[in-house]
């Protein structure tokens, strides 16, 4: 089974089916066989956006999406997490890829067009 960690944008643009998600990410976000990574920070990045009427769907809304899913795990910021998040991306992009670098199986890839993640070259990058 692959696993992909999904990065805010992504999962926001995926919810509102906006035209900027990438077809690549979309299609892997549609695939029943995929495993898909939901980083709490990206859940507290989707708070703050709804409370700032920057993202319709309310975190709330999402929770229920996404729990009712069995593809999506919501992985905590733990010690493990905060230890593997690079220093030289910002907090919100360092703990995304600290997520994908904590675990235990191979992630095949995290699902953003974050230039800052890609430029990182700490893991793949699908867009």
């Amino acid at each position: 089974m692959k696993t992909f960690v999904v990065d805010t944008h992504t999962l926001v643009w995926f919810l509102s089916r906006s035209p900027r998600l990438s077809r690549s990410a979309h299609t892997i976000l549609r695939d029943p066989t995929v495993r898909l990574i939901i980083p709490a920070i990206v859940l507290a990045e989707i708070k703050y956006l709804s409370n700032r009427g920057r993202f319709a769907q309310t975190l709330d809304d999402v929770l229920r999406v996404i729990g009712t899913d069995p593809r999506c795990l919501v992985y905590p910021i733990d010690l493990g997490v905060v230890q593997q998040a690079p220093a030289a991306l910002d907090i919100h992009d360092g703990l995304i890829v600290g997520t994908a670098l904590t675990q235990s199986t191979a992630v095949d890839g995290i699902l953003t067009c974050d230039e800052a993640i890609a430029k990182s070259g700490l893991v793949p990058v699908i867009w």
